[in-house]
Parts: structure tokens; C-alpha cells; sequence
């Protein structure tokens, strides 16, 4: 059965490889040969094609591609209220890869005001007939991102309990800010969730004095304030990602660590859940998930140009409705195409070729 609400049978996470016109002019700005009003233009320009391509895929839910972003997290991170970007002493090691050193930290008290991702959202609104999806950083990425506790001023939150409640708080006016700006459909990507499930990533955590144990608990009282009082036709779903930058990965491990809290502690209506390799783990976590939740399978990886074979993504389906509902799930790729500018892989046909594979996927199996 096809759905007239978010999220669809088919959806899809949302960046796409940026476009050729607008990796030159990117380049150029680097460089400081055109203005910044001159790479806004080519993004205006380039945007309306990435969203009438999505729509002559069959999406339902149309993103901006994140074209206008260098990063999935730090371009919105940068802009709330009292928080800077600054460089780090070394990237985030991916395995075999590094990416820039790029950072962003908390200076003083956090808030949320005249984003410039609000406009990027009613350009988007403009240019659609379909329902436009937003994508933001969930709030975990604010501190988790932190290479250590020196990246929260402790001039500004000596205590860390108040640092997350003005998290929480700044982004529940930031989902609003979204809401009056026309946003029914808005995705929130997490990654420091998913990287509790790997042990690997607990000494790291415990080295910068947190426990890995009380952080999920933590994280889903940011998230419930945040989603306090939402609106009632608003949608809100969580992507659950490892990591993906240039096609590579951070973190495994299956989500039963955090399944419980994360599926039925955490007020959002749907997930993303990354399962198109072993490192996700089994199925057995979504018994967790509540009647009036979706649980969206990423199930055709956006890492490598390889189309699944549709039997072997309908026997997945198959048996991940033994411990979920079918009416409760949808498909997606794993993840967005380029969570960084950089991008995966493959080429913008590949690409294009995958969200149609979804689409026709997602067709056969619910009609």
C-alpha cells in the first residue's frame, strides 16, 4: 500500500553528488575568483535541475541534494547561536582516509536565529509540487563531532546538563523556525548514536571523560525537548548512519545496544537505518519498534555503483518484517550520495540509476 505521508515506500536520505557547474564554481570561490553572490547564483540555477531529476525518478520526498553544503553537519552546526568553526588539530579518520580538519565548537550560550538554511529550504519549497524534505544535523552532532570537551566552553556551560538542555532547546526552536518556514518533512541525520554500538568507539569516549553507557540516555532527552509540542502535521524521522565520506566508513555493529531507547524512547515518527552491509548487524532490533512508527531500510548502498538484485532486496524486506511489520516499512539507499562535497564513488548516472531502483523496488513490493 502506498503512502500519502512521510516517509514514503520509496524516500531517500538526501544529498546527491554536487553537480559539475557547481563543483567549478565552488573551486573558484575557494580561490576567490567569483563572489559569494556569483556561486549563489549557480547553486540557483543548478538546484531546480537536481529536483526535477528526483521527480522524474518517482520520489515523493525532493531534497535540495544539500548542494549548497560543503559538509552534512558543520554548514548548519556553524550558524546557531554561539557556536564557530574552527580547525581542528586532524580530521576524522575514516578507514583508509582522512577528511579536512574542519570543526566546529560552542563558545558561548547556544541559540538559534536567522539561519541561512531557512532560505535554503523556501527555495527548495518554491521548486517542488512534491513534498520537500529537510536535512539537518541531529543535536548529538554538536558535542559527539567534538574531538574533546575543550570544544564546549566551559566559561560558557561549566555544566555540561546545561549545555544539552540549551541543545535541546535550540533545537526545538529551530524545528519550528522550519515549520514556519513551510517544512512538514524534516530529517534529523544521526551518527553519535550509531557509533555506541561499536566498542572500538568506547575507549575513545571514555578518554575524553564520557560514558559510553549513559550517552544514549542523554541523547534521547535532547531529542524528546527538542520535539516537544511539535505540530501536529509536522513529520520528523532520524537517519542512522556508520559514517560515509568518499565511500568509506567509521563505525560497525549491529543497533541492539541502542535499539530500546533509540526506537522506543525517542519521539520521532520514522528511521532511516543504514542495513546494506554486515556491519549493521541483524534485523532482530526493530521488534523494538512502536505501532505508528516507520523504520525506512537502507538496504541499496549509495557507496558503490553496483545495483542490487531486486529478488535479493525483496528477501531482505522479507526478513526484516519478521520482527517489524511490512506496513511499517519503507526502502531507501543507506545513506545520502555525498555526505561531504567530496562525494561517493560513482558517477550522477549511477547515481540516478539507484534512486530509481528504490523507486521500482519499493513499487513491486507494496503496490
Amino acid at each position: 500500500m502506498k503512502r500519502s505521508k512521510p516517509p514514503f515506500r520509496a524516500d531517500h536520505v538526501g544529498s546527491l553528488l554536487r553537480t559539475g557547474p557547481i563543483k567549478e564554481a565552488r573551486a573558484k570561490r575557494e580561490k576567490g575568483e567569483i563572489s559569494a553572490a556569483e556561486l549563489k547564483a549557480v547553486e540557483d540555477c543548478e538546484i531546480p535541475k537536481v529536483i526535477k531529476k528526483q521527480e522524474e525518478a518517482g520520489l515523493q520526498s525532493i531534497t535540495d541534494g544539500e548542494e549548497r553544503r560543503a559538509w552534512w553537519h558543520l554548514d548548519f552546526l556553524e550558524h546557531l547561536d554561539g557556536a564557530e568553526a574552527y580547525t581542528m588539530p586532524q580530521g576524522v579518520q575514516f578507514k583508509g582516509t582522512q577528511t579536512k580538519p574542519k570543526g566546529v565548537r560552542t563558545v558561548s550560550k547556544l541559540g538559534f536565529s536567522k539561519h541561512p538554511m531557512l532560505e535554503h529550504f523556501k527555495f527548495l519549497k518554491a521548486h517542488t509540487s512534491r513534498t520537500p524534505k529537510m536535512t539537518i544535523p541531529s543535536p548529538s552532532a554538536l558535542y559527539g563531532r567534538a574531538a574533546s570537551r575543550v570544544a564546549v566552553s566551559e566559561k560558557a556551560y561549566p555544566d555540561l546538563d546545561e549545555f544539552f538542555h540549551d541543545l535541546g532547546q535550540t533545537y526545538r526552536r529551530a524545528i519550528r523556525a522550519f515549520y514556519d518556514a513551510g517544512c512538514r518533512y524534516l530529517q534529523l541525520d544521526e551518527v553519535f548514536m550509531v557509533l555506541l554500538c561499536d566498542p572500538e568507539q568506547h575507549n575513545a569516549l571514555r578518554a575524553r571523560g564520557d560514558e559510553p553507557n549513559r550517552m544514549p540516555g542523554i541523547y534521547a532527552e535532547v531529542y524528546n525537548a527538542a520535539l516537544k509540542d511539535l505540530p501536529a502535521d509536522m513529520t520528523i524521522t532520524m537517519h542512522l548512519c556508520r559514517g560515509n565520506f568518499r565511500s568509506t566508513y567509521v563505525s560497525s555493529g549491529g543497533y541492539e545496544p541502542i535499539a530500546e531507547t533509540l526506537l522506543a524512547g525517542i519521539n520521532v515518527h520514522g528511521y532511516f537505518m543504514e542495513y546494506d552491509t554486515e556491519r549493521a548487524g541483524g534485523f532482530e532490533p526493530l521488534r523494538f519498534l512502536p505501532k505508528g512508527k516507520s523504520v525506512v531500510l537502507g538496504l541499496v548502498t549509495s557507496k558503490f555503483p553496483l545495483l542490487e538484485p531486486k529478488d535479493a532486496i525483496k528477501r531482505r524486506i522479507d526478513a526484516a518484517a519478521k520482527f517489524a511489520p511490512l506496513e511499517q516499512l519503507c526502502l531507501s539507499p543507506q545513506c545520502g550520495f555525498a555526505s561531504t562535497e567530496e562525494g561517493n564513488i560513482l558517477s550522477e548516472d549511477q547515481q540516478w540509476a539507484k534512486l530509481r531502483h528504490v523507486v521500482e523496488i519499493a513499487d513491486e513490493v507494496w503496490g
